[in-house]
């Protein structure tokens, strides 16, 4: 017996209509499921695409936060060195002040060490002057009394009352 599809024409045969069949039937069900297939792609695809978006506007967030933080940190180190140049110049005006009130207090003490010194010069001589007037006056009394008697005790007093006039006048 021969076969007798290979003689025939191959529409007549029924494989060929099975086939045709399965062919539609996979087109059919291809179309729905890759559909399907599809829209799970389009989903994830949708939600990877959001993914980096997010991923991109957090990166930029990140790096806008970064340059701020340098800039504050820049600041702050500027300010720093203006801090310790302040400190630094302060410092230094302080212990000028300090030396010039130093230098003014030795000069004000070396002044009134001065001042007590003449004050105790003035005294001793005050003293001395007035231990020689004392001495004087007690040898001039002594020598008055051996060298002057009663009689030439009047006759001085005598002068003395008769050159008054002139010695007033001129």
């Amino acid at each position: 017996m021969e076969y007798q599809a290979l003689h025939s024409h191959f529409w007549v045969s029924g494989t060929f209509w099975v086939f045709v069949a399965v062919a539609i039937f996979a087109v059919l069900a291809g179309r729905k499921v890759m559909g399907a297939v599809g829209g799970i792609l389009d989903d994830r695809t949708r939600a990877v695409r959001a993914a980096l978006d997010e991923a991109a506007q957090l990166k930029a967030e990140a790096e806008a936060i970064l340059a701020d933080a340098k800039q504050k940190q820049a600041q702050a180190a500027e300010d720093a060195k203006q801090i310790l140049a302040n400190a630094h110049t302060e410092a230094q005006r302080f212990a000028a002040e300090l030396a010039a009130e130093a230098d003014a207090t030795a000069r004000r003490r070396e002044r009134m060490a001065m001042e007590r010194i003449e004050a105790a010069e003035t005294t001793a001589v005050k003293e001395v002057r007035a231990a020689a007037i004392d001495i004087a006056t007690a040898a001039s009394a002594a020598i008055l009394r051996d060298t002057v008697s009663n009689d030439t005790d009047a006759s001085l007093i005598d002068h003395a009352i008769t050159a008054l006039p002139k010695a007033l006048r001129g």
